[in-house]
């Protein structure tokens, strides 16, 4: 009898080293942050001498992409000071941009094409 007491009490010490070690957790992590909502990219159409959509709300570090498909070239540029600006865009050709704060625009080949970008 005395061994099947050994084998009954090694029995009972597993479950109870099962049960302590299903009761422990590992320390908590300090807390993590709240995840910030993915960048966008957010897609300008430059047709019909306008941008559509002209005015768009967009977030700290979205991009965005104006596309020409218009039948003559325009550009992008920031309004008053010209803090950017894209190259000549031919039909067919795009441009971006990281954005970083509101802003108007313009064509600078074609004035009265407006646009703006509006930070949320």
């Amino acid at each position: 009898m005395p061994g099947h007491f050994n084998i009954l009490k090694n029995v009972i010490y597993c479950f109870c080293f099962m049960f302590f070690i299903a009761g422990c957790k590992p320390s908590p992590e300090k807390e993590q942050e709240p995840k910030k909502a993915a960048n966008k990219t957010y897609t300008v159409e430059i047709k019909g001498m306008k941008f559509q959509p002209a005015e768009l709300a967009v977030r700290k570090g979205d991009t965005v992409v104006w596309v020409n498909k218009d039948i003559v070239a325009h550009d992008v540029t920031e309004e008053p000071g010209k803090a950017w600006s894209s190259s000549t865009l031919a039909t067919g050709q795009s441009w971006s941009l990281i954005v970083t704060q509101s802003a108007n625009y313009y064509c600078s080949i074609h004035v009265v094409m407006k646009g703006k970008l509006t930070m949320e």
